[in-house]
């Protein structure tokens, strides 16, 4: 059994591993690498394997950093299945189309560009219909319910706790009398986060993928969240200010909404309009209604009562583009909710661009800010920034929550691994799925705690496992 590191490694995005034996290939995720747009373009767009040789795939979750190349390796050619839970296969129902309509819209605007300078037209790295052909490949499966993958591959999802639907992939190989027991944790959720059940410990593994995306860096507890949420809204409307919230449209957005949902039923907040501007988070929310064997048990007793957590009173849905730039001539306090959440693209920009330059508005951070994104170089304070090619000088307040991260830190990631390695020795850690600095914290926190098996694969690398 080999695996090979193909994305995801040191570094966010373009998560990617391929599993190898003699009688089967399995690839774990397809994510978009994210970042420049040429060099991105060309990693995403020639895959480093044979699709044609890939037997089958297992997708974790369905956040674009790892299903978001799903569309092109079909058009590349891969025929096999495409195994994830049954809320994930009805997310990426969503998640691909946009991200395909996306992938045309960058590739009219880039076009527009070169055509003026001479220089050669590029294609989307996919469309539209290329997302629709891969979703037929979709074969939804439950938590807990083991299922064969090739010869001598079994499947394992059981509960990641990262947002709806996501799961820890566990691999065993046998032959003959050999058993190997991979355990792929990635992405890993954090204990007690709102409407999700907490991660479950995958045990008896002889090997170990795992991110590491805050693997040097510690969270503030997330029962603060809803206060400093709380907080941050009163004081802006104190000062007659908007609330700008960059959020992904998956999970963060939902959170956001569950917890004003709980303040407003305390009467904890002002009685002022929260705008949700995002198409695909308003499609998405709607999901969550269907799944509500994925939430945790005071979660699902909400929706089973008949209320409803994201259409309270307070809560306006915009989905029109007029509908959306009618936001800018808001007079008043309120709250809006917008994609995209690392502030690269989608509406949240015009609503940038309108409200940065306001003392009275607050822009509150609320999921990670990868590096060279205007998310980014808000959480670093620039007072500078760049928004459509024009600058802005940042007098907003900005307020960075890490409290609402659904990603693992660095002492849950450590309690998860000593958990997983109480009943057996796990022989080697692959660390994954995280920038320089957040990958080598881990691994020196792993060796210090006596891990000395502790590994930072580069692209292209390969591992036997015996």
């Amino acid at each position: 059994m080999r695996i090979r590191f193909l994305g995801g490694v040191r570094n966010v995005t373009g998560s990617k591993h391929l599993i190898e034996t003699d009688k089967t290939r399995l690839l774990i995720d397809c994510g978009l690498f994210q970042g420049h747009r040429r060099e991105t373009y060309e990693k995403n767009r020639n895959l480093p394997f044979d699709v044609r040789l890939v037997n089958a795939m297992v997708l974790g979750h369905a956040h674009i950093d790892h299903s978001g190349n799903i569309p092109n390796l079909v058009r590349l050619g891969y025929k096999g299945p495409i195994y994830a839970t049954k809320a994930t296969v009805h997310i990426s129902q969503y998640m691909l189309l946009d991200s395909a309509y996306l992938q045309e819209k960058d590739a009219e605007f880039v076009n527009k560009k070169n055509l003026k300078k001479g220089l050669q037209i590029i294609e989307p790295l996919y469309t539209i219909h290329d997302a629709l052909d891969s979703l037929r490949n979709f074969v939804p499966k439950n938590y807990n319910k083991p299922f064969k993958v090739g010869d001598d591959l079994e499947v394992n999802f059981i509960d990641a706790g990262h947002i709806l639907g996501s799961a820890l992939t566990i691999v065993k190989y046998k032959h003959n009398s050999k058993e190997i027991r991979l355990g792929y944790i990635v992405d890993l959720g954090r204990k007690g986060l709102p409407l999700l059940r907490s991660p479950v410990v995958a045990e008896n593994l002889d090997y170990m993928i795992i991110e590491s995306t805050y693997g040097n860096r510690v969270h503030a507890p997330i029962s603060g969240a809803k206060e400093k949420l709380k907080n941050t809204l009163i004081k802006t409307y104190d000062k007659g200010g908007k609330l700008i919230i960059p959020s992904f449209a998956l999970e963060r957005t939902q959170e956001i909404l569950f917890y004003l949902h709980k303040l407003y039923t305390e009467n904890g907040i002002p009685q002022l309009p929260i705008y949700v501007d995002s198409p695909l988070a308003i499609n998405l929310t709607s999901i969550y209604a269907e799944h509500i064997d994925c939430l945790d048990r005071k979660s699902r007793k909400i929706f089973l009562e008949g209320d409803d957590p994201f259409g309270f009173k307070l809560v306006r849905y915009t989905r029109t583009t007029d509908e959306s730039k009618a936001l800018n001539t808001e007079v008043g306090s309120c709250v809006i909710i917008s994609a995209s959440g690392m502030a690269e693209g989608g509406r949240i920009l015009h609503h940038l661009k309108n409200n940065i330059s306001d003392p009275r508005n607050t822009i509150m951070i609320v999921g990670f800010m990868a590096e060279n994104t205007l998310g980014r170089k808000l959480v670093e304070k620039e007072p500078v920034v760049r928004i459509f090619g024009e600058e802005y000088e940042v007098k907003a307040e900005i307020v960075v929550a890490n409290e609402f991260s659904a990603h693992a830190d660095k002492n849950e990631l450590l309690d998860y691994i000593k958990q997983a390695s109480a009943k057996g020795d796990i022989k080697q850690i692959f660390i994954v799925h995280g920038e320089d600095s957040q990958s080598e914290g881990l691994v020196a926190l792993l060796n210090d705690e006596g891990f000395k098996n502790v590994i930072r694969p580069t692209a292209g690398d390969t591992f036997e496992l015996s």
